[in-house]
């Protein structure tokens, strides 16, 4: 079984502002979970496009119930792996991500096309697609579950960010607003809670069957 999920969205900026911006997003006041980027290859091909393939480590926090099927050191990073080909005749770019950690216990596959936005040529329209597969008997669903839960608040925080990067290449002054900060904390506080409560009743219901 797998996850499927398909979403577009529109940045306000030129597809080259946009592809500029893509190789300068980090860090950003959204991404305090990328914590490097590498350059593994980079090449022009004859019919002058950019590929690029770039390892990227992450926070990784996995639910209570998760981190114990991981390793410690495992349980809190990640490594991606980001494949990218900018073809500037077509005016699109391709990227496509991929998790080399974890990827027996969930594995995330996200391609995504960059382009000028058909209505407006001044924007760029960004089409996702991702796939969510878990191969861990008895827990796939759940798995899935959560890693669609991540991946959609992840494409937030990417757009957000594509945003914040943006407004300072084109010389704005961006600000994260006390609003936006205090409510991903709220959301972080309640998830944590969740997760603390689920783990609190599931020991409870294992001591009643002591």
């Amino acid at each position: 079984m797998v996850k499927h999920f398909c979403c577009t969205g529109v940045l306000k900026s030129t597809w080259d502002q946009v592809c500029t911006a893509f190789w300068q997003r980090y860090p950003n006041p959204y991404s305090n979970h990328v914590l490097t980027e590498d350059i593994v290859f980079r090449e022009v091909t004859p019919n002058n496009c950019l590929v690029s393939r770039r390892l990227l480590t992450k926070t990784s926090r996995a639910p209570r119930w998760m981190e114990r099927y991981l390793p410690k050191h495992m349980s809190s990073s990640a490594y991606i792996i980001e494949d990218s080909v900018v073809d500037p005749q077509k005016q699109t770019m391709t990227t496509l991500t991929w998790n080399i950690s974890h990827a027996r216990l969930m594995s995330v596959e996200e391609r995504c096309q960059y382009r000028i936005n058909p209505e407006n040529s001044s924007w760029t329209e960004i089409t996702r697609e991702a796939r969510i597969s878990s191969g861990v008997f008895g827990l796939s669903r759940p798995i899935q579950e959560f890693g669609l839960s991540r991946f959609k608040t992840s494409v937030t925080k990417t757009m957000k960010g594509f945003e914040y990067v943006l407004a300072k290449m084109q010389g704005e002054t961006p600000s994260r607003t006390l609003a936006e900060t205090a409510t991903e904390r709220a959301r972080e506080t309640a998830l944590a809670a969740k997760e603390k409560a689920k783990d609190l009743a599931s020991h409870a219901q294992k001591k009643q069957y002591v």
